[in-house]
């Protein structure tokens, strides 16, 4: 068997969850491959809002093992918050979830160190969620940072004090940032101790004989494709590979074991945080946009950046993962315009770009754009794409000639019910 990969092409905040939620049956091992808890991934069914942020989306799904990869970054007090909030479904974690023991590990002055970073950047920042993913990457590609095997060493905590004495002299250099480290700890040593009750184990090995017998694994990718640390809008990027090939190097499979790549986009485009945003809506219609798709960050609270869709930056991120297919989501949002644009290229000095070039960043880019009409009705009680307005199949059929992939899951709501086939 193959592993099926599901990612975002945009900035993050596509619908991932959902969809891994709706697919979870098919297989039988959803596996993170990448990023932290600076992931919101967000599942929403019989009435009640779900926001996983280290764990996979497959979790609520019963007798499928749910796998976190190498290539992760874990908080240990937020990953406990968020083992207590599924507390009542009573999910079994003891047989459906499985830690990488090569995982590493957010300290507080990993934290402690991206707030005094950012703070230092002034009008500069990058838009860190201030989760201590980047400090925590940086120690792991300088070798310096502890993982979750090393939690069940008897010298746990002397690794632990080398690397937070090492955190605190870094942090004296930053002048006026205050902190207070013991009212931190309790909480993230607590957090070990759930850390060491659950299965951490050789995930790598693991997955590989699993699939050697024959079970269907899903990859879930964490942030946006266009937040990828090299072919993202550098440097306002994540500190992980969010792309197809990070679920090599994330979960310890063979290139040569990569199945179907399912890239998730919204109907529209946003972003949260700072950075390049061609399409970016600075008025009332990217307004409305956002307050009809309650687009306000679902790890940070932050209101996302809003914009109509962008097919240079959806074909360039379709060409780094190797789509297979497509699944767009929030298409009900745009139910409130008679009139769609679509981004076809980007003009720069006088020159079309129907791809990301490098380094936009301060450039002055003019969208071009193409007008569709919109459906302008309800469609959240939709139970057959067949029964879809024209206006929305005609959009849909424009969008797959343009991106070349087909476009499969159509979604109409929040809700795993409000998932639409086109196949």
């Amino acid at each position: 068997m193959k592993v099926d990969v599901l990612l975002g092409l945009q900035w993050g905040d596509e619908g991932k969850g959902k969809i891994v939620d709706v697919l979870t049956p098919e297989f039988d091992i959803i596996a993170r491959f990448q990023g932290g808890p600076n992931a919101g991934h967000t599942l929403e069914f019989e009435g009640i809002k779900h926001v996983l942020h280290t764990i996979p989306s497959g979790i609520f799904r019963k007798n499928v093992l749910n796998l976190i990869g190498n290539g992760v970054v874990i908080d240990p007090v937020i990953f406990q918050k968020e083992i207590e909030k599924l507390a009542p479904f009573n999910i079994d974690f003891d047989n459906n979830l499985v830690i990488s023991k090569k995982a590493h590990l957010i300290l507080p002055t990993h934290r402690l160190l991206d707030a005094a970073s950012e703070t230092a950047k002034g009008k500069n920042k990058i838009g860190s969620t201030l989760k201590g993913i980047g400090p925590t990457y940086m120690d792991k590609t300088g070798r310096n940072g502890l993982r979750v095997g090393d939690i069940f060493s008897t010298k746990f905590k002397e690794k632990y004090q080398i690397l937070v004495d090492k955190h605190i002299g870094i942090l004296g250099h930053y002048e006026g940032f205050e902190y207070d480290l013991r009212e931190l700890e309790p909480a993230f040593f607590r957090g070990i101790e759930l850390l060491k009750s659950l299965k951490c184990i050789d995930t790598e090995v693991f997955i590989n004989k699993e699939l050697k017998a024959g079970k269907k694994v899903l990859a879930e990718g964490a942030q946006g494709t266009m937040l990828d640390i090299d072919f993202g809008s550098y440097p306002f990027v994540t500190s992980s590979n969010t792309i197809t090939a990070g679920t090599c190097t994330g979960l310890g499979v063979p290139p040569t074991k990569i199945g179907k790549v399912i890239g998730i986009f919204k109907a529209y485009c946003t972003r949260v945080g700072s950075g390049p945003f061609p399409t970016e809506l600075i008025d009332e219609i990217g307004e409305e946009m956002r307050q009809e798709g309650r687009e306000f960050g679902s790890t940070t609270g932050r209101p996302r950046r809003c914009g109509w869709i962008d097919l240079p930056a959806l074909k360039y991120a379709i060409m780094i993962n190797g789509v297979t297919e497509l699944s767009m989501m929030k298409a009900d949002i745009l139910s409130i315009f008679t009139k769609i644009q679509v981004c076809t290229h980007y003009e720069i000095d006088g020159e079309l770009f129907d791809y990301m070039p490098y380094d936009i960043e301060g450039l002055e880019i003019k969208p071009i754009y193409k007008e569709l009409d919109g459906w302008n009705t309800d469609l959240t009680q939709l139970q057959d794409f067949k029964n879809a307005p024209q206006a929305l199949k005609d959009y849909v059929t424009y969008l797959e000639k343009e991106l070349e992939v087909p476009i499969t899951v159509v979604s109409v709501g929040p809700d795993r019910s409000q998932t639409l086939s086109n196949k």
